[in-house]
C-alpha cells in the first residue's frame, strides 16, 4: 500500500491571525477518552466539524487543520473563507486550497469554537481511497500543544489530560522521558542510527502522520543509502507522487530502546525539494515504529514518553509483491441470501425435493485497483499492470478483504503464493506469483 506522507506542506499563501484560544474541556473530568482506528499504522478519530460527524487523521506532521474529500461533506458549511495556495511532498505545481476561520471543531468533550481549517479543493488529493476508510482531514499542532496527550496504540484509545499533573506519577515512572523540540509547531527528537556500519546522531521530526518506519534524507556528507535497496513508490504528496529508495538499517535507537534492522525509506530530492525544513532535520520516525510503544506527547513541557508495548519485537515487514492498491469506487454486489422456516417442535413433516426459498440483497462493496507496480517485482514479473481491477485474491473476491487485510496478505511471509484474477479493460487474466524479499 501507499506510504502516507501525504501532507507535510508549506503555506504557500498564507495570511492568519492567531488569537484563538484552542481547545477546551467542556467537562469537569481529569480525562477525556477518545477511541480511534489504527489503520496501516495511522491513527483515525473521530471529529465534529460545524455540526457534521467525519474522520480526521491525528498527525504531529502538519501545523494546521486540513479538510479534503468534500464530496461527502457537502452540508458542511464555512465560515470567513478566503483562497490560498499551498504546496508540498511531490514534485509537481502547487494547488488551490481556502482558508476558513471561527469553525468549531468537537472531539468529546474537547471543544475549539475557534478553529482555522485548510480545505483542499482537488479532490484527488485524500486518504479514503488509500486506506479503504472515510478519512476526511488531518488535525495536528492544535490539538497537542496545550495537553497531556496519551496514545495506546494497542488498546486503540488516546486520553487527554489537562496537564501532566493528572497522570500517575507512579506509573510515568515505567515510561523512558526524550527530550523534544518543537520547531514550525512540529515536534523533533535525536536519535542515533546505525547505517552503513557507522552510527550517526540523527534529528529526526516525530510523526504520526507517517506510516513507515523512518525516512532519512541521503547527503554527501554521513548519510547515504546502504547497497542494499530497491527503487519504490513512496507515496503521494500535495505537489505529486513521491518515489525513493526502499532498505534497511542494522540498528535504530530511540531513548534507551534499540530497534534491530527496521526498514527504511530515502526519498528522491525533488520529492522534497518543496518541504520547509527546520535546521538540521535528516528525515523522520512514523507509525511503523510508533505503534510498538505507548507514547505520551508533552509539548509545554517539550518532552515525549514512550514505554514499549507487545508490538515492540514484531518483524519490521514490507509489501514483496511489488503493487500499489487502493480503494477506487464501489460496485453493486448480488448477494444470495437463503430463507429459513422457523419450525416448532412438532412439525416434523419434510416435503422431500422442496426447493429453498432464495432472496437476493443488493450491496455496496469496494472496487480495488492497481496504482503502481515497481520494476522487476514479483507482480511485474506476473504480468500484472496499473490500472488493473481486482477481482479475486487467492480464489476470494476481493470485495471480501478489507484493504487493510490486502496489506498484510502482501507483507506476510517470503515464499508464500498470491493468486490474483484482475479485470483488465474487460479482459479477465489470472496470474499467480510468489512474495519475495529483497531487503
Amino acid at each position: 500500500m501507499k506510504r502516507l506522507y501525504l501532507l507535510k506542506f508549506i503555506l504557500f499563501t498564507f495570511l492568519s491571525s492567531y488569537s484563538q484560544e484552542g481547545f477546551q474541556y467542556t467537562s469537569n473530568t481529569k480525562k477525556i477518552k477518545v477511541p480511534f482506528q489504527l489503520n496501516n499504522n495511522l491513527i483515525i478519530i473521530p471529529v465534529q466539524v460545524n455540526g457534521v460527524n467525519l474522520n480526521f487523521l491525528l498527525d504531529t506532521g502538519v501545523e494546521k487543520t486540513v479538510l479534503f474529500s468534500l464530496e461527502d461533506t457537502d452540508s458542511l458549511q464555512f465560515n470567513h473563507i478566503e483562497k490560498i495556495k499551498i504546496r508540498g511532498l511531490g514534485s509537481g505545481i502547487p494547488i488551490d486550497a481556502l482558508h476558513s476561520k471561527k469553525n468549531k471543531i468537537v472531539i468529546n468533550d474537547f471543544v475549539d469554537n475557534d478553529h482555522e481549517i485548510y480545505i483542499i479543493l482537488d479532490q484527488e488529493i485524500n486518504f479514503s481511497s488509500q486506506l479503504g476508510i472515510p478519512v476526511h482531514g488531518i488535525i495536528g499542532y492544535e490539538f497537542f500543544k496545550n495537553y497531556f496527550i496519551e496514545i495506546n496504540y494497542n488498546r486503540r484509545y488516546l486520553n487527554i489530560y489537562r496537564s501532566n499533573q493528572d497522570f500517575s506519577l507512579k506509573k510515568l515512572k515505567h515510561y523512558n522521558e526524550i527530550p523534544i523540540s518543537l520547531e514550525i509547531e512540529k515536534p523533533y527528537i535525536e536519535a542515533l542510527v546505525n547505517l552503513n556500519s557507522k552510527e550517526i546522531k540523527t534529528k529526526l521530526l516525530v510523526d504520526t502522520g507517517g506510516s513507515d518506519a523512518l525516512w532519512l534524507f541521503e547527503n554527501k556528507k554521513s548519510i547515504q543509502s546502504p547497497e542494499k535497496y530497491f527503487k519504490d513508490f513512496l507515496g503521494r504528496g500535495f505537489s505529486g507522487n513521491i518515489y525513493g529508495k526502499k532498505s534497511r538499517i542494522e540498528e535504530f535507537k530511540i531513548g534507551n530502546y534499540k530497534l534491530p534492522y527496521p526498514t527504511i525509506s530515502f526519498p528522491d530530492t525533488l520529492s522534497i525539494q518543496n518541504v520547509e525544513m527546520v535546521e538540521g532535520r535528516n528525515g523522520s520516525i512514523g507509525g511503523e515504529i510508533l505503534k510498538r510503544f505507548d507514547v505520551i506527547f508533552d509539548y509545554k513541557n517539550k518532552k515525549i514518553y514512550l514505554k514499549k508495548n507487545s508490538d515492540f519485537e514484531d518483524p519490521f515487514n514490507y509489501n514483496m509483491s511489488g503493487l500499489e492498491i487502493q480503494h477506487n469506487g464501489l460496485q453493486w454486489i448480488k448477494e444470495e441470501i437463503e430463507l429459513k422456516t422457523n419450525l416448532v417442535a412438532n412439525e416434523i413433516n419434510v416435503i422431500q425435493g422442496e426447493k429453498t426459498n432464495v432472496k437476493y440483497n443488493f450491496l455496496l462493496k469496494p472496487i480495488y485497483e492497481i496504482t503502481n507496480v515497481r520494476e522487476d517485482s514479483p507482480g511485474e514479473k506476473a504480468g500484472l499492470k496499473k490500472g488493473d481491477l481486482i477481482n479475486k485474491i487467492n480464489g476470494i473476491y476481493a470485495f471480501k478483504y478489507k484493504l487493510q487485510q490486502i496489506t498484510q496478505l502482501l507483507q506476510s511471509e517470503e515464499g508464500k503464493t498470491i493468486t490474483m484474477e484482475v479485470d483488465r479493460k474487460g479482459k479477465i487474466i489470472k496470474v499467480a506469483f510468489e512474495l519475495k524479499k529483497i531487503l
